[in-house]
Order: C-alpha cells, then structure tokens, then sequence
C-alpha cells in the first residue's frame, strides 16, 4: 500500500513538473521571438516648422444690432384709425406708419383758428384807429395781446393734432405690427420696431487684460461659425471703463457688408485683428498631444541620429536640426516636449522645445511610440482651420 502511494506521488510530481517547465519554456520562447521581431513601421502625415508670420487675434461672442434701432410707440392716446406699414415694409424719414381718430382735434384747431382770425381783424382796427389819431396804446395793447394768444393757442392745438400720427423718425425696415385698427393705444405700447439694416454692428467683450490691445478703427472679423469669418468691419467704439463685476471691457464695431444676411439680436463670432508678428514658431494643433506630464510633440528625425537627452520622455530642449531627417534613411519618431503658446486658426504657438526645421507628425500620433519608425506619406494632410479635425492616414 505504501510502495503504491510513493509510485503515485512521483507520477504526480513528474507531471506537474513537466507543466511547470513546458510553461516556462514557452514564456521564454515567446518572449525570444518577440524580441527579435522587427517593430512595425507606422505610416503618418508630417509637416516641417519654419519661421512665420503669426497674425494674433482676439476672439470674442458678440450681439449684432442695427445701427439705428427703436420700439416705435405714439405720443398720446387714442383709436388707431389707420396702420399705413406692413411687416417687413421699408420706410422714409417722415412717413406716417398709424393714424389715429383726430376728429375732435380738428374741429378744435378749426374753432380756434376762427378765433384768431376775429382776433387779427380786431389789432387790424385797432391799428387803423391809433394811426388816425383816435385809439388810445392800451386799445392797441389789448388787441395785440389777444391776436398773439390766439394765433399760440393754433400752433399747440396744431401740435396736439400732430401727436395723433406716428411718423418714422428714421429710414429703416418695419418689423411686424403689434397693434389693430380700432385698438385704444396709449403712450408706452409698442407699435412697432424699426431697424435701420443698411449698417449693423456688433457689441462684444473682451478681458481687461486685452484692453491695451484695442484701437479705434482696428479690423475685426464676424462670422457665424468658428471657421467661417464672412463679414468684416472696425471698431467704433470702447468703454472706458472696465466692469467690476465681470472684469470685461465692452467693444462695438461697424459691420459694413452684412448685406442683410444677419438680424438685429443674432449672436456672432467676433475676432479682432492685431498686428501681426514676424518669426513665429507654429505647427498645427493636430500636431500637440496633451499628456499629464505636459504636451508634447512627435518630431520625424533620422534612425541614427542620437536621441536629445537620457529620455526623450522628459521635458528637454531636443529642438536642433541635427537630427532632421535625410532622404533615404530610417526615420523614428522621437517624442519632444514643449511649451505651447498663443492659438488662432487652427494652430499653435510653440515657444520653447522645438526649432526651425523639425518635422513634426501632425496626423497618426495614436499609434506612435517613442523611437519607433516612421514612414512620411502626406496625401492625407490635416486641416488647419479653426474647428476642422485632422483625417489618420
């Protein structure tokens, strides 16, 4: 029984020998084949950096206006009688828009216009009377007292019979009506809008920090998507004063070819043209990778050029052209960290980590690794503008 159960124990361990090694043997093997296979050659789009010039901007929301814009609304109260616009009608300085029932003022300035005319006829007889020697100066006083008043009291009933029309104080286009005929309106309702569509403009903000940046008459471009800045204009106008609660400074500037493709209330990007800058280092913004150890970038160099540092997996200043790549040779990508800077138009300020020449990967960086081959093929080429999104070969 004994003999039975050792004979057991040393098949038992034989056995699980053999697994254990049989595993460890092929562990190592795989661990043999895959040191010794070649890394792949990963295919991207690169782009080399040269010296530019960088024309920085601020970008901003704003709120398109008219230039010329009011809520119409009548001068006293009464019946409308007549509208004499339609929605979207275009109206001249002085047009009469609404009518009200001004038969009692009529009738008014009538009777007291009658009233001035006995009043002028009677200076007129008092006038012949003096010169004949006959009136006394306190006739004539009177006289003249009474035709002035009453010719004062035409002129207010006049102005009061002009308050029952409502007339366009400017050129302009008339919004929808918000009133009837044979509605009782008074002073404070809303007839209608009128906006002047010739010249719009737009109000904006921008931080206190920029207020130093801004200039009366300085370009600025409007667009109503991020990539796309149809329209253009200048600045008209700055507060001088910078809100204390926002910390933001309100700008207005003139659109001059709107050519009524945006309405008043309608939200706009707005970038504000600065003078632009000689000697810029900038790449693409497809071409940073933000990491938690900082951004960096893929710059293309030649197999055997030496690496820039102990590890270009730390922040270095690996920007030299010695490594740029020669037509012919094995390129690696080799990872560079950077400082970023300034943004605009779909690309990036670098001011620290790279030189003129660097070829940086702007396309494939997902499947890179540090040191790993590379082969250039630009047919796919990012784009670079603003909002646009990069395409993997």
């Amino acid at each position: 029984m004994i003999k039975r159960f050792i004979i057991a124990f040393v098949l038992l361990v034989l056995v699980c020998g053999g697994i254990v090694g049989f595993n460890m043997f092929r562990d190592r093997a795989i661990q043999q084949y895959f040191a010794s296979m070649p890394m792949p050659t990963t295919t991207v789009s690169a782009t080399k950096v040269e010296p530019a010039t960088w024309t920085p901007s601020i970008e901003a929301i704003g709120t398109v206006g008219a230039s010329r814009g009011v809520d119409l609304t009548v001068e006293t109260a009464g019946v409308v009688k007549k509208i004499e616009f339609e929605a979207n009608q275009k109206v001249r300085q002085g047009e009469v828009l609404v009518q009200l029932d001004d038969a009692v003022e009529r009738a008014d300035v009538e009777a007291q216009k009658a009233q001035a005319a006995i009043g002028a006829q009677t200076l007129e007889r008092a006038q012949a009377l003096q010169r004949r020697g006959v009136g006394s100066d306190a006739n004539l006083d009177a006289a003249r007292a009474v035709s002035n008043n009453s010719s004062a009291q035409v002129a207010k009933l006049e102005a009061v019979l002009e308050q029952k029309q409502l007339r366009a104080p400017f050129s302009g286009t008339m919004g929808i009506p918000r009133i009837d005929a044979g509605q009782y309106v008074t002073p404070g309702v809303t007839v209608a809008t009128l906006q002047d569509l010739e010249t719009m403009r737009a109000d904006f903000s921008v931080p206190e920090q920029r207020l130093g940046d801004l200039r009366i008459g300085q370009p600025v471009e409007f667009g109503l998507s991020g990539d796309r800045f149809e329209f253009h204009g200048t600045i008209t106008g700055i507060e001088p004063k910078v809100d204390p609660t926002s910390r933001l400074v309100a700008v207005r500037a003139e659109i001059v070819d709107a050519g009524g493709r945006l309405s008043p209330g309608q939200f706009v990007q707005v970038r504000v043209q600065l003078p632009p800058e000689d000697g810029v280092l900038a790449v693409p913004q497809t071409a940073l990778v933000a990491s938690l150890y900082g951004d960096y970038v893929y710059v293309v160099r030649s197999a055997d050029a030496p690496a820039a540092g102990a590890s270009e997996a730390t922040p270095s200043q690996a920007g030299d052209a010695a490594g740029a790549p020669v037509a012919g040779q094995k390129l690696v990508a080799r990872q560079v960290f950077v400082k970023p800077g300034r943004r605009d138009g779909g690309r990036v300020e670098i001011t620290e980590g790279l030189s003129g020449g660097d070829e940086v990967v702007t396309a494939g960086q997902n499947r890179l690794i540090n040191g790993g081959p590379v082969a250039v093929d630009n047919s796919v080429v990012p784009q670079t503008s603003s909002g646009a999104q990069a395409s993997n070969p």
